[in-house]
């Protein structure tokens, strides 16, 4: 005998949130029914989005996003493609005049109780010892960890199949059917359906009957998922109930919901949520937007939670539902896959395909099925396209699969003012045709374009590298520099570009710094001025405001850089600084930037660079490759900007430096190095110098040293000098056994960096040396190493070195 609660009964039409056949069902069944009031599991602050979402001009798939509007960011999303069961039902509403309405928990509520959620599962991981005493919520372990113990929430749940406690009971349930997996199963018995009376009351029965077997088990092992649907369950009740309220007769009332909670809301009066329960719902303040969405997006491959395996093979379903023909599936998808084997120069011919559709079908049949699944039309394609191989046509079957779709917004649809400002910026520079999930090569020429007519054309190219560049600053992963080559020209730049939803939600969270990109990129580098602590990040920071174009920033960036500087003797990072500051100066102009500020900053750095050369390099042999760079930096700064930097003090530094004893022996021969470079330092400068480096009372690993950085610069002149290599050769034959294994160290470390072709050089000059065949020396030395030798070495790099 029913109660007083239950005698309030509503139509409930349980759904996979991804679901062609579902999407058909649907609509006949609204069709009979003909509902004064449709109402859809989907966030209720959302249903003023609707119109939006349907709009003639609106392709999906598409999706609602919710965001915090403080920091930290947390976002959530409900997407919707073309066969989406909901997408239908607000369609068919908006055709019919029936009133249409989101019914879920808004988003503000979704989004709060998913972080109580995440904080449970991380206190339940620690309890359990997962997670290490002492490490907080915020962690990126612990967030992965609760990330993989909780199904993402915020995007709608598919159904039962979701419930990570019950996932044995549809792996049962598709054993039992004889399938291979619960996709084949739910494909061949829902999607394949064609009985609509057949498809509403299996579902309702099948989440009856799931939600029986596994609510215990579930309340147990998951209170918090368990809780949280419970919740939503009795919300959702609540507004089932404000609808009959308002007018509506409950039998003329389609509720559309996921499976799994079909079930629960037939009889809304019986649990709904009541008021004093609503206002202790937690919530975090959070803004709606749209975005178009990806089918790469949508399938399992992307790791969503709601989605499915073959986004784009169920678009063909719907499609072929549509067109009234849904056995023209099989023909249409190997037909596809087989368009795409010859495309890519694999032929295959239509005999081929006709026999891989009557393969498909007869696995169907095997199967009891009406036609095949996805499974099997896999497998024939596998068989017949790719003759047993499925490497062979693997690539077109992911094509075919998944698709790389992306939806779309009718212009003037409300987003979020960044989102307008990007697209703007997009249609502006002639890069809407970009906007694409498959990724695109762009390469950009900086410069002046003269046989245009407009300013906007002459300089399309250096507007788009601003945009490109102020993208990367926001982390927005639509576009990615490509690294150049050595000898690509320095207006030259190369960009991958490919969108992806993750970069909108990126465009949708980057709002909250600016209203455009310029603002939001004005904001961030502020940030990270604010913080810098280093005058390498500065130098960093000023490259970064002119590759973007923001030439007020770059000044807040040299404002930082000099009161950074004035206490600095750190020679690494100030030759760093003032290296990144050189190319700006250099190249500056063809950003159209005004580099002058930054001269005698320039200046300033470099002066003290040389200033602390000296006692910089006394340094541990680790630190002396830092230095040798920043010594390279200094150097090619004294050669670019002669006319603005002081060049003699710099030459002086060098002179010192090469002279001392006192200071590391490798950066003293590579002041040697450059000094012979720029023509500082004459042959019997160098003779003398190495005669006394390379003597025999020098410690062996202070003269091996002092060669290693010799040889690091201007190798061709070092190997045309046999007065050097005798001198090597001298100072080698003079070292006992012990010195010689210190000295070998780094010895094998300069010739490492070494060409074969240097090698062979030096091999030749040593044989010429030594009064034998050049070439026949040259074979031997440079050749491979002897049993005998090489097991001297695996002895060499057991010798303790620990006292130099």
């Amino acid at each position: 005998m029913k109660t007083a609660s239950e005698d309030v009964r509503v139509s409930v039409f349980g759904v996979r949130h991804l679901s062609p056949g579902g999407a058909r069902h649907l609509l006949e069944y609204l069709d009979r029914v003909r509902p004064t009031a449709v109402l859809i599991e989907g966030p209720s602050d959302a249903t003023d989005r609707i119109g939006d979402l349907i709009h003639p001009l609106s392709v999906p798939p598409v999706a609602v996003l919710a965001f915090t509007d403080e920091m930290p960011v947390r976002t959530a999303l409900w997407p919707f493609a073309i066969y989406s069961p909901e997408l239908q039902a607000m369609r068919w509403a908006a055709k019919n005049g029936a009133h249409c309405e989101l019914i879920d928990l808004p988003s503000d509520a979704a989004i709060a109780l998913e972080d109580r959620r995440r904080r449970n599962e991380v206190e339940r991981a620690r309890r359990k010892s997962l997670v290490p005493e002492g490490m907080g919520s915020e962690s990126p372990l612990v967030q992965g960890a609760a990330q993989e113990m909780v199904p993402t929430t915020g995007t709608s749940t598919a159904g039962p199949e979701n419930s990570l406690s019950e996932r044995s009971v549809y792996e049962r349930i598709a054993e039992l059917a004889g399938e291979h997996d619960y996709e084949s199963y739910w494909e061949r018995h829902y999607e394949h359906n064609a009985n609509s009376d057949a498809y509403r009351e299996a579902i309702l029965t099948f989440s009856a009957e799931i939600r029986s077997l596994g609510e215990a088990r579930e309340r147990a092992e998951q209170p918090e998922e368990f809780a949280y649907n419970q919740v939503r369950e009795a919300y959702m009740r609540r507004q089932i109930m404000k609808t009959i309220e308002s007018g509506h007769d409950p039998a003329k009332i389609v509720v559309v919901c996921g499976a799994y909670h079909a079930a629960a809301l037939e009889y809304p009066s019986s649990g709904s949520m009541s008021d004093e329960e609503l206002a202790a719902i937690p919530s975090r303040r959070t803004k709606l937007t749209l975005m178009p969405y990806s089918y790469y997006r949508l399938s399992s491959l992307s790791g969503y939670g709601a989605g499915n395996a073959a986004p784009h093979y169920y678009q063909m379903m719907w499609e072929a539902m549509e067109n009234g023909r849904p056995e023209e599936l099989s023909r249409l998808y190997l037909s596809s896959a087989a368009r795409l084997l010859r495309a890519s120069g694999t032929h295959r011919s239509t005999a081929e395909v006709i026999e891989a559709v009557r393969l498909a079908e007869g696995l169907a049949s095997l199967h009891g099925g009406s036609a095949p699944t996805l499974m099997e039309l896999r497998d024939a394609a596998q068989t017949l396209l790719g003759r047993g191989e499925l490497s062979v046509v693997a690539e077109a079957l992911a094509r075919v699969d998944v698709g790389t779709e992306i939806g779309s917004l009718a212009e003037g649809v409300s987003q979020t003012p960044l989102q307008d400002d990007l697209n703007r910026e997009l249609k502006r520079l002639k890069l809407t045709q970009y906007k694409t999930a498959v990724a695109t090569d762009l390469s950009l020429d900086l410069r002046e374009n003269r046989r245009v007519t407009s300013q906007e054309a002459a300089f399309l190219d250096l507007h788009r590298s601003f945009l490109f560049r102020r993208l990367e600053l926001l982390e927005i992963p639509f576009v990615r520099s490509r690294p150049a080559a050595g000898d690509r020209a320095v207006w030259a730049e190369d960009w991958i570009i490919q969108w992806t939803p993750e970069a909108e939600i990126r465009v949708i969270e980057s709002t909250l710094l600016g209203e455009t990109i310029e603002i939001a990129c004005a904001h961030r580098l502020r940030e990270k001025l604010e913080g810098c602590t280093s005058i390498a990040e500065a130098s960093e920071l000023i490259g970064v405001s002119v590759r973007c174009g923001m030439t007020a920033q770059m000044e807040d960036g040299r404002r930082v850089l000099q009161s950074l500087a004035a206490d600095s003797r750190d020679v690494a990072q100030i030759a760093a600084a003032a290296a990144e500051l050189s190319r700006i100066i250099a190249y500056g102009d063809i950003r159209r930037a005004d580099t002058a500020p930054l001269v005698p900053l320039l200046e300033q750095l470099f002066y003290r660079a040389c200033l602390y050369l000296s006692d910089s390099a006394n340094c541990s042999d680790e630190a002396a490759y830092g230095m040798v760079a920043a010594m390279g930096d200094l150097n090619r700064i004294a050669q670019e900007h002669d006319e603005i930097v002081d060049v003699p003090l710099w030459l002086a530094g060098l002179n010192e430096l090469s002279e001392r004893d006192d200071r590391n022996p490798k950066l003293s021969g590579f002041a040697c190095a450059l000094l012979l470079e720029r023509g500082e330092m004459d042959a019997e400068q160098c003779a003398a110098e190495v005669s006394r480096r390379l003597s025999p009372g020098i410690p062996s690993d202070l003269g091996a040293g002092w060669f290693e950085g010799l040889s690091m610069r201007n190798r061709y002149a070092l190997l045309s000098r046999m007065s050097l290599w005798e001198q090597l050769n001298d100072y080698i034959l003079s070292l006992d056994d012990e010195q010689f294994k210190r000295a070998l160290v780094f010895l094998r470390r300069a010739f490492s960096s070494f060409s074969p072709h240097e090698k062979t050089m030096i091999a030749e000059t040593l044989g010429e040396l030594w009064g034998v065949h050049a070439e026949q020396a040259a074979e031997i030395l440079t050749g491979d190493l002897k049993e005998e030798e090489d097991k001297m070495l695996d002895e060499l790099n057991e010798f303790d070195f620990g006292d130099f």
